[in-house]
């Protein structure tokens, strides 16, 4: 038996779909089967992906802020149907090249915590009624290590990553005897347009394909091993 099945013919909602892990679980999820929409800031970056993978749904819009929320879960239902599994994927790093704490502008800090903090509570607590009438749903939030080492210049996407892991967890003590679980996973570090952003010098050679990670995070969804709600691949 394959060990994806469990992927064929589910609704998934992608956010960041159409860059470095997001697109890499997007493409991967379409190929398994699954009914997949993107979510994502930039127009002219979903129409490239939609035309290359047409079965892909792609939809405009920015989870960080309030407003876009409930018409974004508004199309997402009436082009995908209920939505059975939601990945957290977009995220704003901050200013570059990063700036120490004391130099973050508060509205940057504020604008790490909506994006990477606020944006996916906002949808996952929009999209948690279907899979609670359900029985049933995941809810992955992308986390970093940088939520639990405290590295200098990371301050506002650090903490709003460690407000994820926390996040995740709370949830998930609370609604998993309703059949919902959350994951919080640090995919490690990859070769995606983020991180160059970070660490312009960094060598590629020491940084994961974004789709390896991919292939990680559906491999343990497709296990159920829910046990550790918060892990590093």
């Amino acid at each position: 038996m394959n060990e994806f099945n469990y992927f064929k013919n589910k609704n998934v909602v992608v956010t960041g779909g159409t860059s470095g892990l997001g697109l890499a679980l997007a493409v991967q999820l379409n190929e398994l089967g699954s009914r997949v929409a993107v979510l994502a800031r930039n127009d002219n970056n979903i129409q490239k992906l939609i035309e290359r993978y047409s079965k892909i749904i792609g939809i405009q819009g920015d989870v960080s802020k309030k407003e876009n929320i409930y018409p974004l879960v508004g199309e997402i239902q009436s082009r995908l149907g209920d939505v059975e599994i939601l990945f957290n994927v977009a995220s704003y790093l901050g200013q570059t090249p990063l700036r120490f704490l004391i130099d973050t502008e508060c509205e940057d800090f504020e604008l790490a915590l909506q994006t990477n903090l606020l944006g996916p509570f906002r949808l996952t607590k929009a999209l948690l009624p279907s899979m609670l009438l359900k029985g049933q749903g995941v809810v992955v939030n992308i986390s970093s290590d940088a939520s639990i080492n405290p590295y200098p210049k990371w301050g506002g996407y650090a903490v709003s990553k460690a407000g994820v892991d926390h996040m995740s967890r709370i949830f998930d003590e609370e609604l998993k005897d309703q059949g919902v679980r959350f994951l919080s996973l640090d995919p490690g570090d990859m070769k995606t347009p983020m991180h160059f952003a970070a660490i312009p010098d960094a060598n590629p050679d020491h940084l994961r394909d974004p789709a390896d990670s991919a292939h990680k995070i559906l491999q343990l969804i497709s296990s159920k091993d829910f046990t550790q709600v918060r892990r590093a691949l």
